[in-house]
């Protein structure tokens, strides 16, 4: 049986408000769960370990400056203390061929940060922008 590594640029978030976008990076694709041990009087030999709260990380994202504001926008409501609106998002990840080989739903994401583009005399670099988002976790 072969197994098939994907490459890890082939990938779009949607969002509800703003569609498809193309996003140059993504990091925050964890889930964690914390443990909790009990010890057990009169026994030595090992320590009870239980599963306990589940968190997820927040989903930061990383794209080119370009004229679109939607997702600086969508962040200014939150930061100005207007109705927060959440979207689900979806980040799907495709492999060479262009088809789809896996997909993650977030329930009820809302931007919490955004950091505008370094400026730098010197450098011929793309201006990136980047946005973190939190969510309720992970939709079945």
């Amino acid at each position: 049986m072969a197994y098939d590594a994907f490459p890890v640029s082939r990938f779009y978030v949607t969002a509800g408000g703003i569609g498809r976008a193309v996003f140059t990076e993504l990091s925050g694709l964890q889930i964690e769960t914390e443990v909790f041990e009990i010890v057990e009087g009169g026994n030595n030999s090992y320590v009870h370990k239980l599963p306990g709260r589940t968190k997820v990380s927040n989903l930061t994202l990383k794209y080119g400056f370009t004229r679109s504001d939607k997702l600086y926008k969508w962040y200014l409501d939150v930061a100005l203390g207007k109705k927060v609106k959440t979207h689900n998002l979806s980040v799907v990840m495709y492999n060479v061929n262009g088809k789809e080989v896996c997909r993650w739903d977030f329930a009820d994401a809302y931007p919490v940060k955004w950091i505008g583009p370094q400026f730098d005399a010197s450098s011929n670099a793309a201006a990136i922008e980047t946005i973190e988002f939190a969510h309720s976790g992970l939709l079945d």
